[in-house]
């Protein structure tokens, strides 16, 4: 089977960051949504894949549709997670209190009504707008 262009990038640049990259392998679909690469990585590279609040999969998101619009094509990534996985991670997560996105979405836990009212306004009590 030939290694299509998209599929080659997401390969070469996951290979770069991931601490196994014997372990990379892409699979690629097309439909009439478009071309769909399904990334399988070692399960211990996960972090460097998706990043600090998915920041790394998202630019290899955006860097992989620019790829596929030079083709003409629509092209969209998906990071393979085994289900038990998967199921292991949303039941810490919610065990511990918190949503699939983390606490408000990576901006930490929400402060109470008493801190609220030990924070000093004095600096912008006075501001125009």
């Amino acid at each position: 089977m030939e290694v299509m262009q998209d599929q080659q990038f997401v390969e070469q640049v996951v290979k770069a960051l991931v601490n196994h990259p014997e372990d990379v392998r892409t699979e690629r679909t097309v439909d009439e949504m478009g071309v769909l690469i399904t990334l399988h990585i070692n399960q211990e590279d996960m972090g460097y894949v998706i990043g600090r609040r998915g920041q790394t999969a998202r630019a290899l998101r955006t860097l992989l549709r620019i790829v596929g619009a030079k083709n003409n094509a629509r092209v969209n990534l998906k990071i393979y997670e085994p289900d038990e996985v998967r199921r292991a991670r949303q039941e810490r997560m919610e065990s511990e209190g918190r949503s699939d996105r983390g606490d408000r979405g990576g901006r930490g836990p929400r402060p109470n009504r008493d801190e609220l009212e030990d924070i000093d306004t004095s600096a912008v009590d006075d501001l125009k707008i």
